[in-house]
């Protein structure tokens, strides 16, 4: 339970899975940001094996492709920082067990913008922007 004063451990921090994070520019809007292009955030894990991190260690769980969207102005850019900087420390994503029983990989505690137009996730606001930035920060994320 010392990891965490052992350098090498310190920076992993999270549990989330191997994977890649990339992100591209659409040259469309968003509803709500009329002027302005679009981030498209690409999160890509592979199936893979559990770690002692995770609920069922040894076990396989399935991996997940996902683009998440924002707006591409001075909050959204800001906004995208702070996501990499979680992905970074491995906090964005983790595994978890789906009503089914099966473990996957899924997000974690921060809610990503998944469909460019309206969406079941979250709704594009001036509050999801904040939000994201307060859940980050309350990590330590800044």
């Amino acid at each position: 339970a010392n990891e965490g004063l052992n350098g090498t451990h310190r920076a992993l921090n999270g549990c989330q899975p191997e994977g890649q994070m990339t992100w591209v520019i659409l040259h469309r809007d968003l509803p709500g940001f009329r002027n302005a292009n679009t981030l498209q955030l690409m999160y890509i894990f592979p199936n893979g094996i559990q770690t002692e991190k995770h609920p069922h260690p040894g076990q396989s769980y399935a991996g997940l492709r996902l683009a998440a969207y924002l707006p591409d102005n001075r909050e959204g850019r800001r906004v995208l920082k702070l996501l990499n900087k979680a992905y970074q420390q491995q906090l964005l994503f983790t595994v978890a067990t789906n009503e089914d029983g099966e473990d996957m990989v899924t997000t974690g505690f921060i809610p990503l913008k998944t469909q460019p137009e309206g969406g079941y996730e979250v709704d594009f606001d001036s509050e999801y922007l904040k939000t994201v930035r307060k859940l980050l920060k309350d990590k330590g994320i800044e």
